[in-house]
């Protein structure tokens, strides 16, 4: 059945078929241009999600939802009156009649169709490519059919792909726990984007983090079982793979059936033919944008940057206001990507296919190093490939086509070797294009400033995109920005807050060199003027007290957070020694190092959560969390968890969380070393270690990874010959796979260098930075923090490992402490003048043999003191 939704006549209609990045912004196009206020947008879309971030998919894997990848605010759609069909593909169109229609039988008539298809994986025409087990890697539908799989079915995965999406497709694999393959036909991973140098660097640091990689052989066949499902691979060397499954990722091809089913024009290998405006070469009323786009230039980009370009181009053509038309001519296919922990980028002529062009080359193969310039016969920078090391791609890439001010040599040698050199915004351009994703020049950027007043990095983004595409020219973008303030004579401040015009950092060295024991001492000597003799801020305290927490023992002050004008500093968290829940109650995490707990101690905790009502979950960080506990009821519960031998699980500060291990080599016959027993020393070792953000670690017992080391601050996996230390990872919102620090360590080298890396962190980082973006920030980067940690550049080790041992001789559980003193036990009452009344909003409900917080309860909202307390109490 057929149901026609009538071109409204009043109004012009836009229908885009496909919602994807591109076809997302577009429609942000055409409301930026006004064209949903004059026109009826219809949006037809296959997939049963809106436009989600498809260069990010692979971040779902480290713990992002898909929620958190979505492109799309509902807000947007409804404030511009765009309609949007999900799950609902058109069928076919009717170029005559100007009419789609969908798969549910909706057809709508047009007067401007966008085709924004996209494309399909490629997948390689062998006997049975679609057995069970067999998968390709493009949406989050095939994340979630891929994660199924692999946990119920699968212990072996092999992707066919060695590009950028076969790497990624292989590090979600490994992240599963699968032991991975990579099955590439060229002779080097990613073929496209760098030459026979990069490719090896990055076969090598990939191989060392235990995938294999077949590089140079076809697959001819998957092998299946009696059921059909996969078994296993054969390759066109003669050698047979044994897998169970096999993720094709072999390329993709521009999704232009609907286009030939229309009688569009279609290139000879694929895509729609379109003009430099974007409007199809056989129908003026249809456009074609994205990787279904034959370009006019012959090609089918399939970054999202050009994707992104030819959107605006369509949509200003489609305006049709008078100003000068916009013509996609071509795009820059330069990338910038962390594939499996490790920086890949290419840019320019990264091949150095031009006449008389000259190679700069650096290669470091046991760091896993390898840099490329590619400078022309008149000195011009033409392009390059960066592995290992991609901290200068923002500002080499901007360069590209004009002659670097300093010799290349200095670009790619590390420093002491004639290298180092830092190239400042100062360097680029005006024209020179910043944020490749949006086409933002260096002169927009600071016309932003200049022009538009806008006085930080978010107002920039704001008013020119720049920076929310890719997010690689992010610190490009924050170097320009704050040049140009500096040189309009707009003070830029880098002060931890309106009270301190110093940095966290330069604070810590105030502390540790003047021996400043309080807040009140700090503020008054060395607080901005207005500031002295005030009473801080709630940005400024907190970090303080945890400045002075981490060097108590070396200053002479009181490490206890509760101590004296301590107490009054912390933030809510610390107040109680406890994380506070949505419902005003708390949770009680004790310790467990390493994961290991005896049954003895089990039944404890088993005891107290049936006794006092609690919820139970065992945590991610291999220990187990107790929630809904009043703050009244707080000491009676850590009074029995001391008693049976636990200490605070430090989950409510700023400091060290957990050290997760797998079994490591006392029971899985894949471990090499004893993980439990190394992840409980470093536990033990750095417990209670207050620092500028909480920390995480784990210990691998082998290349298998089963503790995700390398997704921690600092993390340890076993090898043959000692340990390797990876640092700077995290999970939560923007995961990043951390960089190998040092590798083959023995136990007492380990443990010198985590001493050094941590005081350094702590001493230089600043307020709630995690050290992965304290890493990318810090001048010099991993290579910078390696001279000071490993080689002891700055010549400050010794006095790194002095303040750690300090630390750890001077340790003393807060919450053993908190129950000797009675005055600090004072504190934990809901209300000051009645300490025996409960808050009457804390309440809960029955929930699969649990309870969980009452939530209609507090959709209330707090009953006024008075009647609860009958007017006696203070909160």
């Amino acid at each position: 059945m057929s149901t026609t939704a009538f071109r409204d006549r009043s109004r012009p209609t836009i229908v885009l078929v496909g919602h994807g990045m591109v076809g997302q912004r577009f429609l942000e196009a055409l409301a930026g241009r006004g064209l949903t206020a004059t026109h009826r947008v219809v949006v037809l879309c296959e997939e049963p999600r809106p436009a989600y971030d498809r260069v990010q998919l692979t971040s779902y894997f480290s713990g992002k939802t898909p929620g958190e990848l979505s492109l799309t605010d509902p807000a947007f759609l409804d404030e511009h009156g765009i309609e949007l069909h999900l799950g609902d593909p058109v069928e076919t169109i009717d170029r005559a009649a100007r009419k789609v229609t969908a798969r549910s039988g909706l057809a709508v008539e047009y007067d401007t169709l966008v085709l924004a298809t996209g494309s399909y994986p490629f997948v390689p025409p062998v006997p049975n490519k679609d057995a069970t087990g067999c998968f390709v890697y493009r949406t989050i539908e095939d994340l979630l059919a891929i994660e199924e799989y692999a946990r119920d079915r699968a212990t072996t995965g092999a992707v066919v792909g060695g590009g950028l999406l076969g790497l990624e497709a292989a590090g979600a694999l490994k992240g599963l726990g699968l032991t991975s393959h990579i099955v590439e036909f060229a002779p080097r991973l990613m073929p496209v984007q760098v030459d026979e140098g990069g490719g090896a660097a990055l076969l090598r640091t990939i191989e060392e983090m235990g995938l294999t990689v077949h590089t140079g052989v076809g697959t001819q066949e998957i092998v299946t079982d009696a059921a059909g499902a996969v078994t296993g691979m054969k390759l066109s060397d003669g050698s047979e793979l044994a897998t169970d499954m096999v993720v094709f990722s072999a390329g993709v091809r521009p999704r232009d059936q609907l286009a030939r089913d229309c009688g569009l024009a279609v290139g000879e290998r694929g895509g729609i033919g379109v003009d430099e405006q974007c409007r199809t070469v056989t129908d003026p009323h249809v456009f074609a944008i994205g990787e279904c786009a034959l370009a006019a230039d012959g090609r089918v980009y399939g970054l999202v940057a050009p994707g992104y370009e030819q959107a605006e181009t369509a949509a200003a053509a489609i305006a049709d206001d008078g100003a000068e038309p916009l013509a996609f001519t071509g795009a820059d296919l330069s990338t910038k990507l962390k594939l499996l922990g490790v920086d890949v980028a290419s840019f320019g002529d990264a091949h150095g296919t031009a006449e008389g062009c000259l190679d700069v080359v650096y290669s470091d193969s046991r760091a896993g190093l390898y840099k490329k310039l590619v400078i022309g016969a008149d000195g011009t920078l033409l392009g390059g490939v960066l592995v290992g090391d991609a901290e200068a791609y923002g500002t080499l890439r901007a360069l590209t086509g004009s002659v670097p001010p300093v010799a290349p040599k200095s670009l790619v040698l590390p420093a002491g070797a004639g290298g180092g050199a830092q190239l400042g915004p100062g360097a680029l351009p005006d024209d020179a294009v910043v944020c490749s994703c949006h086409n933002v020049s260096k002169g927009t950027i600071r016309g932003a400033v200049t022009e538009h007043r806008c006085t930080s990095v978010p107002e920039v983004k704001k008013c020119t995109k720049a920076g929310t595409g890719c997010g690689s020219c992010v610190k490009v973008l924050d170097q320009l920005v704050t040049a140009e303030l500096e040189a309009s004579g707009i003070e830029v401040d880098k002060g931890l807050c309106g009270c301190f015009a110093q940095t966290r950092g330069e604070l810590y060295e105030i502390v540790l060199a003047l021996g400043v024991t309080s807040y009140r001492e700090l503020l008054d000597g060395h607080g901005r003027e207005g500031a002295r003799g005030g009473e801080g801020c709630e940005v400024c305290k907190p970090a303080v007290a945890s400045i002075i927490a981490s060097l108590a023992p070396s200053i002479g002050a009181s490490g206890y957070v509760l101590d004296g004008e301590q107490a009054a500093l912390q933030d809510t968290n610390d107040h109680f020694l406890a994380n506070l829940q949505k419902n005003g109650s708390y949770s009680v995490v004790p310790r467990i190092p390493g994961g290991e707990i005896a049954p003895e101690k089990l039944i404890v905790i088993g005891e107290i959560a049936r006794d006092f009502g609690l919820y139970t979950k065992i945590t991610g960080g291999q220990r187990i969390d107790m929630f809904g506990a009043r703050v009244e009821q707080l000491p009676q519960i850590w009074g029995r968890l001391v008693e049976a031998g636990f200490e605070s699980g430090h989950a409510y500060g700023k400091s060290l969380r957990t050290v997760k291990s797998c079994v490591g080599s006392t029971w899985c016959r894949f471990g090499v070393q004893d993980s439990v027993r190394m992840a409980i020393d470093l536990e033990l070792r750095y417990r209670g270690l207050r620092s500028p953000h909480k920390l995480k670690s784990a210990v691998s017992g082998c290349a298998r990874e089963c503790a995700e080391a390398q997704s921690k601050d600092f993390g340890v996996i076993a090898t043959a010959n000692g340990w390797n230390l990876y640092v700077g990872g995290n999970g939560g919102a923007t995961p990043r796979h951390a960089d190998l620090l040092a590798q083959d360590l023995s136990d007492a080298e380990l443990v010198r260098l985590i001493d050094r890396f941590l005081m350094f962190y702590i001493r230089t980082a600043d307020r709630l930075e995690r050290t992965s973006t304290w890493l990318e920030r810090i001048p010099g980067g991993l290579e910078h923090v390696r001279d000071v940690v490993v080689h002891d550049s700055l010549g400050i080790c010794d006095e790194l490992e002095r303040l750690m041992r300090t630390h750890i001789a001077h340790y003393r559980d807060e919450w053993a402490a908190t129950l000797d003193d009675p005055e600090k036990l004072a504190r934990f009452v809901s209300f000051v003048n009645a300490p025996d009344t409960p808050d009457p909003v804390v309440a809960f409900v029955p929930e699969r043999d649990q309870m969980k917080p009452d939530l209609p309860l507090l959709a209330i909202g707090r009953r006024p003191l008075d009647d609860a307390l009958e007017g006696t109490s203070q909160r």
